[in-house]
């Protein structure tokens, strides 16, 4: 990868080319022009052509990309050539679901332990990975290494939670819960807030029914 900065919507894009690479080779697809990629994403030829440039390009006037070396390709720049150990701090419906998610693992993503304050959860396991009590966790990463926290908790809880996270030395936490943390500028938040999604989506419908009324 080259030392320039690349922008945040760049970024953002390639799980999309990885997941759209993933299938064409399920698909048994050898190559795809950057015209064909396009048409599947929706993203333009000259887009796709950019945002791959920024890493090498991979493409061959004439031929195209290659499926099964471009998804290598992007899969080691989105670091998926290697296994991350993950922690998930909250055994709610939501933590059990992502405990459950079967495809986590075949990303090189291990889910170690689960962790709660309901003690009725206590040794109760989710595919095979025990839920433990917070009051363990401390313990638990130091005599563990554990890459990523998943904050699967209340709001009023999260930031507190995840000071501690910081402080036990893990740099990547997934958060779930509708707050912004204040971290050390060395600790990756990725903020999945839900509900804002939901009414991202609620805008966008309620623009396209002002739209049709209007026509």
């Amino acid at each position: 990868m080259q030392d320039k900065e690349i922008s945040l919507a760049v970024i953002q894009r390639l799980p999309r080319y990885y997941r759209y690479l993933g299938e064409l080779l399920e698909n048994d697809v050898v190559r795809i022009s950057s015209k064909e990629l396009s048409e599947r994403m929706k993203v333009t030829a000259s887009q796709i052509r950019q945002d791959l440039n920024n890493f090498g390009g991979f493409g061959q006037q004439g031929y195209g990309y290659n499926v099964e070396y471009l998804y290598t390709e992007i899969g080691k720049i989105l670091g998926l050539d290697k296994c991350y150990n993950v922690i998930i701090i909250g055994a709610g419906n939501l933590g059990q679901a992502l405990a459950n998610y079967t495809d986590f693992e075949r990303r090189g993503f291990i889910i170690k332990g689960i962790f709660d304050v309901n003690p009725r959860l206590e040794g109760i396991s989710i595919r095979g990975t025990e839920i433990h009590m917070i009051d363990e966790l401390e313990e638990f990463v130091k005599n563990n290494t554990i890459h990523i926290a998943a904050l699967t908790i209340p709001k009023l809880k999260a930031p507190a939670i995840a000071k501690e996270l910081a402080k036990l030395g893990i740099k990547a936490i997934w958060n779930f819960a509708p707050i912004d943390l204040n971290l050390p500028k060395d600790v990756m938040v990725e903020n999945v807030h839900l509900a804002e999604s939901l009414m991202r989506l609620s805008y966008n419908l309620k623009a396209l029914e002002e739209s049709n009324t209007e026509e």
